[in-house]
């Protein structure tokens, strides 16, 4: 058999005492440097951080005896499937003056445990399928797969990179693993589990190590810090979990560079020094970007991008991080707080605010903006340019209506009528619909339907009450401020180019002065906006629309027909209220409504 896949036992003893673990003494001052990553590598299933759910299954499975003749690890690089697939063939050879079994718990050093350690035991056969990759060297393995073991209980064959075997070579492999011999084991690692066969998947024990959560992660960063009597602060080490994508091998060779990044070694490393280092800009800018952008504020969502780049941030590593933070805001969104998403609790809190002024349609075109825009910035020119425009259609977007909201405009407006063309004269389109403010009357409800108000949008005064203001702030789509209106202003007086409200307690500060700086850039005129905490003024829009919508239910509850409904079907619920078509008139139309019964 080719000596790569065979190792001797007595190979490398004089390295025993350098062996990694998390319990060994450290190296003294004379001994060459060990990197973190092998130094700290798990010498017991104990050891391993973020596989409990593995473990736990290993250790009952060994407990009853039901060991798997063949086992397949996959996982992102770094979770550790190499090192486990060593402590599964340790535990599968453990013997000690004690115990001569199959075993998992590793604390007490076996006979067979340190050179399988060190990919050193004679019956422990390790293979790199990257670079072995064609039928004769699975053949060369099958060979001396009848045979016993030399020393060992089992003879355990580790293939790292599976999915890198030809085709052949994994044809020839499903024979031995349809039936192996009762001293043959078969562990296999791969980070592209979908590139191996199905008949290979099919006769094995498959599982997925999964990425490592980021504040286990940083814990483990932490503790490691301290064995190395470092001194890194924990949101420096936090940053380093987040760039090492759950990575355990990642985050340990970071944390070798963050550890040297203070020039007074009594200093501890800062965060800052950590986000030098790794290039990456200041998360909480990052958030204030998007908050700027999807309030359209373009001049300071500009500024504040030139900023961060000029702090050395990426513009893919920004991109990135508006990606994710788009993300956390649809994850908001979907659940509300709730969401798990790793973040600061003030940070959570922010991303609450924000969504509430979006729906989940606008999130997703804001992803698909971002997603494209992210290849777009690795191959340009220049990336800072190519953020910029991405950041202009981001804005470009936010002004635009809600998905939802266009279908419905479109669907409700009928195609404006073209006259006939000239013969040889291009073909005219229809004019693109003009958003408009709509109100929906009450359907047999007592009280009248609003009439509709006048937007100002003609008068160089701008609007001349509350509701024409409201629809003003729609059909200019300046969502931020729109919501902020609606939800902390109790209107008082409005009159020619004045207008005085009542802000509620957690209104913005700023809320009065934006507002005027708007009204100055779409009516031409200079507006008196008085912000009087003393005054009382009347509901709120969001108030008002709430109120407006059970009013509505109360109506259809108190309409005969709805009530006879409820007398046939005992238990039914009303659940919707639906608008007659526009092409139903009469008394039938007034009372069309739309009830779901729910038993």
């Amino acid at each position: 058999m080719d000596d790569t896949l065979l190792q001797n036992d007595d190979a490398g003893a004089a390295e025993e005492a350098l062996m990694p673990g998390l319990d060994l003494p450290e190296a003294g001052p004379d001994a060459s440097y060990q990197v973190l990553a092998r130094k700290y590598r798990p010498d017991t299933f104990e050891d391993l951080i973020g596989q409990e759910a593995m473990v736990r299954t290993l250790t009952n499975a060994f407990a009853a005896g039901r060991i798997a003749h063949a086992y397949m690890l996959t996982g992102v690089r770094g979770v550790g499937k190499t090192t486990t697939a060593r402590l599964i063939a340790r535990a599968l050879n453990y013997a000690t003056d004690e115990i001569d079994a199959p075993h998992m718990e590793l604390k007490q050093r076996g006979v067979h445990c340190d050179a399988i350690a060190r990919s050193a035991h004679v019956d422990v056969m390790e293979m790199d399928a990257a670079s072995r990759t064609g039928v004769g060297d699975i053949r060369e393995i099958l060979e001396g797969v009848r045979y016993a073991p030399v020393s060992g209980r089992y003879k355990v064959y580790i293939i790292d990179e599976v999915h890198m075997l030809s085709t052949s070579a994994f044809n020839a492999l499903l024979k031995t693993l349809e039936e192996p011999p009762s001293h043959a084991k078969f562990i296999f690692a791969t980070t592209e589990i979908r590139k191996v066969p199905v008949t290979v998947l099919s006769r094995c024990q498959r599982f997925d190590l999964k990425r490592i959560d980021r504040e286990v992660l940083t814990d483990h960063l932490e503790r490691i810090c301290g064995l190395e009597s470092a001194s890194v602060a924990r949101d420096g080490l936090s940053l380093i979990a987040r760039a090492a994508e759950g990575s355990v091998r990642d985050a340990l060779s970071l944390l070798d560079q963050a550890i040297v990044q203070g020039g007074d070694q009594d200093a501890p490393v800062g965060a800052e020094d950590v986000r030098n280092m790794l290039g990456l800009a200041d998360r909480a800018r990052v958030l204030d970007l998007l908050e700027h952008a999807l309030s359209g504020r373009t001049s300071d969502a500009l500024a504040e991008l030139a900023s961060l780049y000029d702090a050395g941030g990426d513009p893919v590593v920004i991109t990135r991080d508006l990606l994710d933070y788009v993300h956390s805001l649809s994850r908001v969104k979907a659940v509300g707080k709730s969401a798990d998403l790793g973040e600061a609790a003030e940070t959570i809190e922010r991303l609450a605010n924000l969504s509430e002024r979006m729906t989940l349609g606008q999130l997703t075109r804001y992803w698909r903006i971002l997603l494209t825009a992210l290849d777009d910035i690795r191959q340009a020119p220049d990336a800072l340019s190519a953020a910029e425009m991405t950041l202009l259609r981001l804005i470009s977007a936010a002004m635009l209506p809600p998905p939802e909201d266009a279908a419905r405009l479109l669907a409700s407006t009928p195609p404006a009528t073209v006259p006939p063309e000239a013969p040889g004269k291009p073909e005219a389109r229809p004019a693109p619909p003009q958003p408009v403010a709509r109100t929906v009357p009450p359907v047999a409800a007592p009280t009248p339907a609003p009439s509709t108000p006048d937007t100002g949008l003609a008068n160089s005064n701008g609007p001349h009450d509350f509701e024409g203001l409201i629809a003003l702030l729609q059909a200019k789509r300046d969502i931020g401020l729109q919501s902020d209106v609606e939800r902390f202003v109790r209107p008082v007086a409005v009159q020619p180019c004045a207008f005085t409200f009542q802000p509620l307690e957690d209104a913005p500060p700023d809320l009065a002065q934006r507002l005027a700086k708007r009204l100055l850039e779409w009516t031409g005129d200079r507006w008196a906006v008085l912000a009087d905490p003393a005054q009382q003024g009347g509901e709120t829009w969001s108030e008002r629309k709430k109120r407006l919508k059970q009013e509505r239910v109360d109506a259809a509850h108190r309409d005969p027909a709805v009530v006879e409904a409820m007398d046939l079907f005992p238990g039914a619920e009303l659940v919707k209220i639906r608008d007659p078509k526009p092409d139903e008139s009469g008394e039938d139309a007034g009372q069309m409504q739309s009830t779901e019964n729910r038993a």
